[in-house]
């Protein structure tokens, strides 16, 4: 298994009962302290760096604007920072918002750019943005998978063809695109997709042989997507392996169950229930979800952003892990084997959780947790690769 350090870079002060419907879009910058957001910045940096030396195998900047939630409204300046403050890790941009550009060969040439100065460090998450970017940015949300899409087609041709082209697309037309430089990765960086479940990102991710990343989910959830994964990828001939599959939760260890609930409870749930909170017309605008996904994609949030979960739901339906390192590795070794997951990506750090403790809670995971699982892809892909040579045998 591979081992992930997932940050938002959240915004920790919005008040508890915030008068304001949302703490996206519309909530007053007012609220925002650049002195002490620099202090914030300066500890979430030092938390990446931790994790490296904890033996972490990548670390995770992404994408959200206009909001509390998470401060990182441009993922490539945060990863070009952690260029240089890292030496070892993989930096996953989880990822860019490609349908929020009007030139995406600028993608191109930034992750390019930013692989060269990591020494070939660099994953490459491609993101649709949800729904809230959309309103920030007057965009079109009916247009944005046709713009992902086509965004994505743009930019792998732009790091594959060795010789300048045109590109004429629906939403994007280019008379030259020669991008320069060229990624120390050949052919590409790596390419992961997270996603919210919808039926059309599965397959797409499947057809295209990309790893996919299950974000904010139930375990009931998170079983049916991968699940689904798999079936997609026989469908387009292969078997998937383990590393195209990544789970992304929030996870909190500390001695004793009791501390570790005390301790996470009001971080959990001023993350999920004041900073990603929205209406529901601004998480999911008119268009945003294709019918066929509509129906499937809000029954797996099943309030989630939109409504109040109580700390005790999230752990109970597995949104969260919070326990001792004995338990949760225990948890996580157990949803491994039924699931297949090579990725697991942890957020250590979520909500108003203190610098100390998420420093803690990055070593307990580190020493006490990634050791003990840190085979656990490998063996199952023995395993099975073992029944496919008896099935073939047979």
């Amino acid at each position: 298994m591979k081992f992930f350090f997932q940050h938002l870079m959240p915004w920790p002060h919005v008040p508890r009962n915030n008068p304001h419907p949302q703490a996206w879009v519309t909530y007053p910058r007012k609220y925002y302290d650049p002195t002490l957001g620099a202090d914030i910045y300066e500890d979430y940096l030092s938390q990446y760096e931790y994790a490296e030396r904890l033996g972490f195998d990548g670390v995770c900047v992404n994408e959200h604007h206009q909001t509390a939630y998470g401060n990182m409204p441009s993922p490539n300046i945060m990863a070009a920072v952690l260029a240089v403050r890292t030496k070892r890790v993989k930096i996953a941009i989880l990822g860019n918002a490609i349908p929020l550009r009007h030139a995406p060969q600028r993608i191109a040439e930034e992750l390019a750019m930013l692989d060269l100065l990591s020494r070939g460090r660099i994953i490459c998450g491609f993101v649709r943005g949800i729904g809230p970017e959309y309103h920030s940015f007057s965009m079109n949300p009916t247009q944005s998978r046709e713009r992902f899409r086509e965004a994505h087609d743009l930019i792998v041709r732009a790091w594959l063809e060795p010789e300048p082209f045109e590109f004429y697309g629906k939403h994007y037309k280019f008379r030259y695109v020669n991008p320069w430089p060229r990624p120390l990765q050949q052919p590409h960086p790596p390419i992961w997709i997270p996603s919210q479940g919808s039926v059309e990102t599965i397959d797409w991710v499947a057809e295209k042989r990309y790893t996919y990343l299950q974000t904010y989910s139930s375990i009931e959830s998170v079983r049916r997507v991968f699940n689904e994964f798999r079936t997609a990828a026989q469908r387009h001939g292969y078997e998937a392996n383990p590393h195209q599959l990544g789970w992304a939760l929030p996870i909190y260890l500390s001695d004793t169950e009791e501390r570790a609930y005390e301790e996470a409870r009001g971080p959990m749930e001023y993350l999920f229930n004041e900073v990603f909170r929205m209406p529901p017309s601004v998480f999911f605008p008119p268009g945003y979800l294709t019918p066929r996904s509509m129906s499937r994609v809000l029954a797996n949030k099943k309030g989630l952003g939109t409504g109040y979960l109580s700390f005790e739901e999230l752990i109970d339906k597995g949104y969260a892990m919070v326990g001792t390192p004995s338990s949760v590795r225990e948890r996580l070794a157990a949803y491994q084997k039924e699931f297949g997951f090579g990725n697991l990506l942890a957020m250590l750090q979520f909500g108003t959780l203190a610098h100390h403790l998420a420093l803690r809670n990055i070593e307990l995971f580190g020493k006490e947790v990634i050791p003990y699982l840190r085979e656990l892809g490998e063996s199952n892909d023995a395993e099975r690769d073992s029944n496919r040579s008896v099935a073939q045998r047979r």
